[in-house]
């Protein structure tokens, strides 16, 4: 309870002094818009705003557009459901849709940019350009109801996948050093072996949903070993699963999982494992395995006791081929407006700002994609450290099995890459059999 109260209250203070600066941003070079919602222009006008987070999210959500509600008299009225996805489809097919919505996913975005619902933000292309690296803008990008593309949402915050987390400590006893290169990640791998030990912690078991974390690591390679280019037409089923670039991919990180040095209980435990457990034997006295790469939610899966910076730390999983430079791989939420009123878009120009997620950031869970987000805003040194891998991208994009339809993106993608893990089916097989779900157009 008294956490509880804490964190409140820091969100509140947080909050309090975001109106100040909000207060001050009415001469930044901001759209017209906001600009004129900042003046107080829109005073006594309602937004509806619906998403997927209830509960603490829901609370923390209220707490960021707090200061926006003060300084403009816009009220954001905020609806959150766990059926997001089916409510806000059976809200639009009869005509009642909220002014706003928080996209879990950007491939739903994008159908619903193509049916026509959403309203095309591509003039304000400048000002997102200067809030976002390209690749924020390009991941908001869809085709239109005309076929034409356009910018569709904006990214408000963000979970970070390309981590590698590592048994701190005993790492540093050991005289492991972190590696920045693939060539010095691959050198550490050995010397662990070498060492009598065994690299990696690696588990995909999930229940119906067994195999996700191995189309992140799919993913992750794709982004190190082909183009941005490729990355997309992959997701959009343009580049066959079965093309040499997806393969290579493949083959690439297949050189540590199919190897029973290198994955802690060998290939067949992989299979088996819970992602959750995965990283435990990593806090063993001493490791049984010290390296586990997943996205910067999996601490709360480490033991209660085990404190960051002392008894775990991560690092970037780095690139592989320097032409591809450090891409960062991303889940998150980007809002679409299903209504184009001035005040509308002003909030949704707000969201741009990482300002506005100041409180949210300060009590942790959240990660702000946006070019102006500063490092003391966050109230822990874990959150702190992933905003720093993610500021040092050189690319970004989206969870690729998210982008894909769902026959195959939490289908036949978990399935087969189970099955090759397992060694049920050969990768040549595996591979095939994704690109035969993938619907007919």
């Amino acid at each position: 309870m008294l956490k509880t109260l804490n964190v409140c209250l820091m969100a509140s203070a947080v909050a309090a002094v975001a109106v100040v600066g909000i207060g001050a941003a009415v001469a930044a070079d901001n759209p017209p818009e906001l600009a004129a919602a900042l003046a107080g222009k829109y005073k006594g006008t309602k937004v509806t705003a619906f998403g997927p987070f209830t509960a603490g999210d829901e609370v923390r959500f209220n707490d960021t557009i707090k200061a926006f509600e003060d300084a403009t008299g816009i009220d954001v009225q905020y609806e959150g459901s766990k059926q997001f996805e089916a409510t806000i489809a059976t809200r639009s097919d009869a005509g009642n849709p909220p002014d706003i919505a928080d996209f879990p996913q950007p491939g739903l975005l994008a159908n619903f940019a193509k049916n026509g619902k959403l309203v095309n933000l591509d003039g304000n292309k400048d000002y997102f350009l200067q809030q976002y690296v390209p690749s924020w803008v390009d991941m908001a990008t869809k085709a239109g109801k005309d076929g034409k593309p356009g910018i569709y949402g904006v990214w408000e915050r963000v979970n970070v996948k390309s981590l590698v987390w590592y048994p701190k400590k005993a790492f540093d006893d050991a005289g492991y050093k972190v590696p920045t290169t693939w060539a010095e990640l691959e050198k550490l791998q050995d010397q662990i072996v070498a060492d009598g030990d065994t690299p990696w912690c690696v588990g995909i078991e999930s229940g119906a949903a067994t195999g996700w974390p191995a189309t992140d690591w799919l993913e992750e390679f794709m982004l190190r070993t082909t183009s941005l280019e490729n990355y997309d037409k992959w997701t959009e089923g343009k580049l066959p699963f079965a093309s040499p670039e997806v393969k290579k991919a493949a083959e690439t990180f297949g050189k540590i999982w199919l190897n029973d040095k290198y994955v802690y209980g060998g290939r067949k435990a992989i299979v088996s494992t819970s992602f959750g457990d995965a990283p435990g034997p990593m806090f063993a006295n001493p490791p049984k395995c010290w390296l586990h790469k997943q996205g910067n939610f999996i601490n709360a899966f480490f033991p209660q006791a085990a404190k960051a910076g002392v008894d775990y730390g991560f690092f970037y999983l780095p690139g592989i081929d320097p032409a591809y430079g450090k891409p960062v791989e991303v889940g998150g939420d980007i809002w679409g407006a299903f209504n184009d009123r001035p005040e509308v878009k002003a909030v949704i120009q707000y969201f741009a700002k990482a300002e506005h997620l100041k409180p949210w950031l300060a009590v942790g869970g959240a990660i702000a994609p946006q070019k102006d987000a500063n490092l003391d805003w966050y109230g822990n040194a874990v959150d702190r450290g992933v905003a720093e891998v993610l500021a040092g991208a050189t690319s970004v994009r989206f969870d690729g099995s998210d982008l894909m339809p769902g026959e195959v993106g939490s289908g036949s993608f978990w399935k087969q890459m189970t099955a090759w893990v397992s060694g049920t089916v050969d990768l040549d097989t595996a591979l095939k059999n994704i690109d035969a779900s993938w619907p007919k157009k």
